[in-house]
């Protein structure tokens, strides 16, 4: 699964000020990332804000990314949820072509237990037609999916391929890194631990400021993977502030803040999400204006 090393990017669905989907700034942000050295592209996701996309919403989504790429990059479509019957059949009679890969949230608000989240991916694993790519971020689940969890996927069901890793534990991450089965992918969800991920042994990023700044972002991590850990470092340090900026007031917000002052997308979330304050929005525009000098 050498295609998912690197920098992928969890696409933002951008509106217009009516709050429709806006096709044309998606087509313009799927070209801003394939210009700009992003590996590869996740739809649909939780940045995606799919929670307020309705059906047919999310299929002229999917539609769209693979329209504007053109098989230029590998695409992950996320397909996660609280109910395992119905995601289970979604995998079973959606039309998967033109994706590459499935990002499956660990279930939500039910809070299962460790073996609850395995028999919930069990039955993803049978029912997907596409390899999978687990994904543990406890801040929005409400449990954590433990590395014993994660493991004993891995080497239960060989198209579970990797996890996208957003505990904030880097303990965890560790463990994962050394204990995973060849060829199993650790992804990190979290910007600001990407590059110590990539330099312990992990595989890149699944990243949001890497959406605004693709080219910075995603040429850091490459430092890192090819084992140039002062070089990245000196390149990742000036984002810093960027990341602690776009996630201030919360995701997706922060990104499509700073995807308006670049002229890419506008800056229209859905309820119940709000667009960042006008205090922030200048903070972002600053940084942006002196960082592209």
């Amino acid at each position: 699964m050498e295609q998912f090393k690197g920098t992928g990017v969890a696409l933002i669905t951008p509106f217009t000020t009516d709050k429709a989907v806006d096709f044309e700034a998606l087509e313009r942000l799927v070209n801003y990332q394939i210009d700009n050295g992003i590996d590869y592209l996740v739809v649909l996701g939780t940045t995606g804000e799919t929670a307020t996309l309705s059906k047919d919403e999310q299929e002229q989504v999917r539609a769209k990314v693979i329209e504007v790429n053109r098989g230029r990059l590998p695409l992950v479509v996320g397909v996660g949820g609280n109910n395992t019957q119905v995601i289970t059949n979604e995998l079973q009679t959606g039309n998967f072509e033109g994706y590459t890969a499935v990002l499956s949230v660990s279930p939500y608000y039910n809070k299962p237990s460790q073996e609850g989240i395995y028999q919930h991916f069990k039955q993803i694993s049978r029912a997907s037609p596409l390899p999978v790519i687990l994904y543990n971020v406890p801040p929005r689940t409400g449990s954590n999916m433990l590395p014993e969890t994660v493991l004993r996927l891995a080497h239960d069901f060989e198209n579970i391929i990797g996890i996208k890793e957003a505990s904030g534990d880097f303990e965890q991450v560790l463990a994962l890194i050394k204990n995973k089965p060849e060829g199993f992918l650790v992804i990190s969800g979290e910007d600001k631990l990407a590059l110590p991920l990539v330099l312990a042994g992990g595989a890149g990023v699944v990243s949001v400021i890497g959406q605004a700044l693709p080219a910075e972002f995603s040429d850091l991590i490459r430092l890192g993977l090819e084992g140039r850990p002062r070089e990245a470092f000196e390149r990742f340090y000036p984002l810093m502030e960027s990341i602690d900026l776009i996630f201030k007031e919360g995701n997706p917000s922060g990104v499509k803040a700073m995807l308006h002052k670049l002229k890419i997308s506008g800056p229209e979330v859905r309820l119940p999400l709000v667009r960042v304050s006008d205090e922030l929005q200048q903070k972002i525009n600053t940084f942006v204006g002196e960082f592209k000098q």
